[in-house]
Formats: structure tokens, sequence, C-alpha cells
């Protein structure tokens, strides 16, 4: 593959080993309405990795308790999740090679484009000390990924000189509608027929961000300096 210039990453299963958190946190945030609601939401959300929590819980009140959305009951159950995901992101594992990615190529763009609340993604990857590989920016819900990805290559990012690093199928539906190159990263993913979905679309498969160096055949010198 191309060296790109650009570096998308999905956050949670990509960069943070997070995913399980975000389940239990769903399952958590919808249980005082009852255990078969909450399992029901738990298979729409690892149905549907990178989906804005928004959304689902738009999809909570109107599909799963057919009920009416309102601001009320969506605030408050934004409210219960972020508090029950918020210790979970501060501690869980990151991906191992972040630091020797960035080294190999210091000249490229990093940012990233997550379904996760962009507020919280920030003061996360702050308190980690992660937000200076991202110079591009920290970018999540409540826009949805294809109008961040959007913005970004109105803003420039070129999309075949970029690739977008995911591990969900809308992660992939969302870079291709944008005609950027995709990566499925396996190792946290939710997705359980991702085998045979990168297979059938001839997808590469990296297990975590370390593996990048050597799919890219990166140097250990800067971008500008390559022939």
């Amino acid at each position: 593959m191309t060296v790109p210039d650009t570096f998308l990453f999905d956050c949670d299963g990509v960069v943070f080993d997070s995913n399980r958190v975000k389940t239990e946190a769903f399952r958590e945030a919808t249980l005082p309405f009852g255990a078969a609601a909450a399992e029901a939401m738990v298979t729409y959300h690892t149905a549907n990795g990178g989906v804005s929590r928004y959304l689902k819980f738009r999809h909570f009140l109107k599909d799963i308790l057919k009920t009416e959305v309102t601001d009320a009951a969506l605030d408050s159950l934004l409210s219960a999740y972020a508090g029950a995901v918020r210790e979970g992101l501060a501690t869980c594992a990151v991906t191992p090679g972040l630091d020797a990615l960035r080294a190999h190529v210091p000249d490229s763009r990093w940012c990233i484009v997550s379904g996760g609340d962009q507020a919280e993604l920030r003061e996360v990857f702050a308190a980690r000390g992660l937000d200076r590989l991202f110079d591009v920016g920290i970018f999540g819900s409540p826009d949805s990924k294809e109008v961040i990805l959007e913005r970004l290559v109105s803003g420039g990012v070129v999309p075949e000189r970029a690739v977008f690093i995911g591990d969900s199928r809308y992660d992939h539906v969302a870079a291709e509608k944008f005609g950027i190159p995709f990566v499925f990263a396996s190792n946290w993913s939710e997705f359980a027929d991702w085998p045979s979905y990168t297979k059938a679309h001839g997808l590469p498969v990296i297990e975590n961000a370390s593996q990048l160096v050597d799919l890219f055949a990166l140097e250990t010198r800067p971008r500008s300096a390559m022939p």
C-alpha cells in the first residue's frame, strides 16, 4: 500500500480497548427499563459499531421501547451512559505502536474520526497524553462519521492519499463513500463477521497499530526524505 499523507483512526476498538466498556455502559444505562430492553439495546449496539450514541438511544426509545423520543428522555440516557463509560475510558488499554508509527511518519497528518462524544474524547485524549499525536483534530458525535469525513475532504484531505483504520462495517462503508482506503483492525473488534467481511471486500487486516509499520513498509525517516 502507498504510504498515506493522512491517517484517520476510529477510537473504540482501534486506539482504545474500549468496545466492551461502551457495551456495558449501554447495558447499564438501559437496564432500568428492564433486562429484555437492555439486552435488545446491547444487541443493536454491537451490530452497529461506530454509530453515534445519540442515534442509538433514539433507536432505543423509538424502536425498542416504542415510546416518544423527547429531549428529556435522551438527556437522561446520555447522562447515565456517560457516567458509566468515563472511568473505563480513563483506564482501558491503548493500542501498542502509536508512538513508533508517529516516529516513522512524522510529516503525516493524524485525526480521530469516532462515533464517541467529541467533548468526551478530547477530554480523555488530553488526560492520557495522546492528543499530541492527532494534529488534525479529534472529532466525534453528534456529527456522524460521514459528516466528519466530508468536512475533512472539503478541507483538503486527499482521499487516495489517506487511510482510515477502523474496526466495524460502518467504518468501512463511511470510508468507501469518500474513496478512502481502509484497513481493518481486528484485535478488539466486536464485529463477529469481520473475517468473512474483510475477505469479501479484499481489505487488509491488522491486529493493532504496531502492524501499520510493516503494512506500509515504513522506514525510520521522514516522508519528505522518501524517494
